[in-house]
């Protein structure tokens, strides 16, 4: 087979370029966000409702759909969208580098384990593609940490109902200036960053090697053809995972970066015990059905949208190319 041949056997995603891949991944989170972002607002409030204070306390937000209609009924459109601005930034830095990162990442890995006569990107090892979903994971975590966590306080507050801490800004810049001012400059801005690693790595760890595992099933077996069906079902299976393996964590790291200073905890192992001890094991999974109802769709539409983007990203290239 002629190098052209093999060249066009190649997915966009294996094609593009590093920057054009963390184009491409930054754009697709972005679509996905604005659809999401009003059950993130949920998912945020339902995870701090009854903090540390048992398990017997009223609910405000009982489910996802009940807890919709709350913060529309109280807030509008507007409390719907807390900290969409704030969440694009945030998906650009995370996703940019969660979905741009992965196939790079993973090239590099099989290149460097596995014998060189073998095209990287045609293998698939289950242990480099949570290596690199994992590596890739961390960097947006880092990267996008100071956003989440003025996303998080913004999604938290409500002049209506008040749940958690409260803690109000004006906008994404007036929150990442308040923490700088009295939370200790750039390490107030960076709290958290171990709990958003440990959350963002979980998943990352599963969400691109889950996706692939099962859009490469499904060819393989003939179940299904290249084409967005396939991609919107491979997306769903890689959702549902990510969802059961990432909630404990996202737990632990709203409530880290919705706490004022170290109040109630001084790290996530700290939250941890302390939510376990204070509110039970299931306290882990307070908000999964708004996370499956957020991180589904959301994976659905980041993962499908990416396709089409590095589609786009790969003849852009190739037009400054030639």
């Amino acid at each position: 087979m002629s190098k052209e041949e093999i060249e066009h056997k190649k997915s966009a995603a294996q094609k593009v370029s590093t920057v054009g891949s963390f184009i491409a991944g930054a754009a697709a989170a972005c679509i996905a966000v604005t659809f999401t972002n009003p059950i993130e607002v949920v998912k945020t409030r339902m995870q701090l409702q009854g903090e540390l204070s048992g398990k017997s306390v009223q609910k405000t937000y009982k489910n996802p759909i009940q807890g919709l209609s709350v913060v529309f009924k109280n807030e509008g459109i507007k409390g719907l969208q807390k900290g969409l601005n704030c969440a694009y930034i945030y998906q650009i830095g995370l996703n940019g580098s969660r979905l741009g990162f992965y196939e790079p990442v993973r090239y590099q890995l099989n290149s460097l384990f596995f014998n060189s006569a073998i095209d990287p990107h045609k293998i698939q090892n289950p242990v480099i593609n949570v290596a690199s979903g994992t590596i890739s994971g961390i960097i947006g975590a880092i990267v996008g940490s100071p956003l989440y966590l003025v996303k998080t306080r913004m999604q938290s507050y409500s002049s209506h109902i008040k749940i958690g801490q409260q803690t109000h800004y004006k906008s994404f810049i007036d929150g990442l200036t308040q923490i700088y001012k009295s939370e200790g400059g750039v390490l107030g801005l960076f709290k958290g960053v171990d709990a958003a690693i440990l959350r963002t790595g979980a998943g990352s760890a599963v969400q691109l090697p889950i996706y692939n595992t099962a859009k490469n099933f499904l060819l393989k077996h003939d179940i299904m053809s290249e084409g967005t069906p396939l991609h919107l079902t491979a997306s769903t299976i890689s959702g549902l995972g990510v969802g059961i393996v990432m909630n404990p964590w996202d737990v632990i790291l709203t409530r880290i970066y919705n706490q004022q200073g170290h109040s109630f905890y001084k790290g996530p192992i700290d939250c941890l015990k302390k939510t376990i001890k204070a509110e039970g094991i299931l306290a882990l999974y307070k908000g999964f059905g708004a996370q499956l109802f957020r991180i589904a769709p959301h994976t659905i539409m980041c993962l499908t949208f990416m396709e089409q983007t590095m589609k786009i990203v790969v003849s852009v290239e190739n037009k400054l190319a030639a």
